[in-house]
């Protein structure tokens, strides 16, 4: 059996950037105790276990605005790389909490554009998934009455929008590219006239560009990422949708299942962008091992 390692995979910029500042703030002897994560850092267990190892305590479970009354007075906060709203902002500022952003650059790009075009009058559709914090913090920027949420082309009927309003499309930044285009292609037909801002990250793009390629010279695709993973998810769904093969999702080596392989010769793996680099490594080498005992059998 053969492990193809597929390339570009792993961690990108935002979320390096992200988890490189959080362990910055928890080494400063001057940044306010205890420091709390808005959500988590970026959806991988893994990193968030490693972060408290650094003092940083994860508050999950539940939105942002709420989350943020469990963080104690003079405490530290930290944003996650999947954007926060204004109003978020704002509570934490009221309560004089010191605040850092970890916003991903390219969906700090998505919450400006927002912005930009509610001054203009228009009406914002976004793309995204269903209680993910990426879409509740871009969508915190429009008043609710100038925005709604489409995850598939199911929710586009129910979209309170006039065919005659301006209206913007925008989506989230780890969509699949493929499901992304088909819903636009559906919401044009209803809003001709609507501007069209693609905002999925040229690193998430990248990422399944390269899985659905190798996915056509292999029998199978291994996925590496958190269940919560977006981005990890829409790899397993590009592989399966786009090249036709079968793709499995795993968070660690200990959920690799040998008989998934039988009868399979070429294996190739991915990792989502939030995804531990040892992580990845380690189902790489527990594959490469069951491969040759497969190649040595007689």
């Amino acid at each position: 059996m053969e492990i193809l390692k597929v390339h570009p995979r792993g961690y990108c910029y935002g979320v390096v950037d992200a988890i490189t500042l959080a362990k910055k703030i928890a080494r400063d002897p001057n940044v306010p105790r205890p420091i709390f994560i808005l959500g988590q850092i970026v959806h991988n267990r893994h990193t968030v276990l490693e972060l408290e190892e650094f003092g940083i305590k994860t508050l999950d479970g539940g939105l942002r605005l709420d989350l943020i009354d469990q963080v104690p007075d003079g405490a530290t906060v930290i944003f996650t790389a999947h954007g926060i709203s204004p109003a978020v902002k704002a509570k934490a500022k009221a309560r004089g909490l010191t605040c850092y952003d970890a916003t991903c650059p390219d969906v700090t790009k998505t919450h400006t554009l927002i912005k930009e075009k509610i001054d203009q009058g228009y009406s914002i559709i976004y793309i995204g998934t269903k209680g993910h914090p990426e879409p509740e913090g871009a969508m915190g920027e429009a008043p609710a009455s100038k925005v709604a949420l489409v995850t598939t082309t199911d929710d586009i009927a129910s979209i309170p929008f006039g065919p005659d309003e301006l209206v913007a499309i925008m989506t989230q930044t780890t969509l699949s590219q493929w499901d992304t285009q088909s819903v636009i292609q559906e919401l044009l037909k209803k809003y001709p006239k609507a501007e069209v801002h693609n905002e999925i990250c040229k690193a998430t793009q990248l990422r399944q560009e390269a899985a659905v390629k190798i996915a056509t010279e292999v029998d199978m695709v291994v996925v590496v990422g958190d269940r919560r993973s977006n981005n990890s998810n829409r790899l397993v769904e590009v592989v399966e949708k786009i090249a036709h093969k079968p793709s499995v999702r795993v968070e660690s080596v200990e959920d690799l299942r040998r008989e998934w392989f039988e009868g399979f010769h070429r294996i190739a793996v991915t990792a989502g962008s939030s995804t531990p680099t040892p992580i990845t490594r380690a189902v790489i080498q527990q594959l490469e091992e069951w491969g040759k005992v497969h190649q040595e059998l007689p």
